[in-house]
């Protein structure tokens, strides 16, 4: 699949080192990934919800899919 983004493909790069492929919720500078980029990650089937956060339901907790892995090699 090539039709990501290079935001799309950013925040699945931020993932690939972390336990479970864990993805996260804001960036290296603090910034919250925006909801669009983990949506358009989502209908792709390249990350996963992982589990929702009670104290926050609109955080899209996710990780990598094996495809999201694929992807990035």
């Amino acid at each position: 699949m090539s039709n990501i983004s290079g935001a799309e493909r950013a925040y699945l790069s931020m993932g690939s080192h972390q336990a479970g492929g864990k993805l996260p919720l804001f960036d290296r500078e603090g910034q919250e990934i925006p909801p669009r980029i983990i949506r358009g990650c989502l209908d792709k089937g390249l990350v996963e919800r992982w589990f929702a956060n009670p104290m926050k339901p609109d955080w899209l907790v996710c990780r990598l899919t094996d495809e999201g892995r694929k992807l990035l090699g």
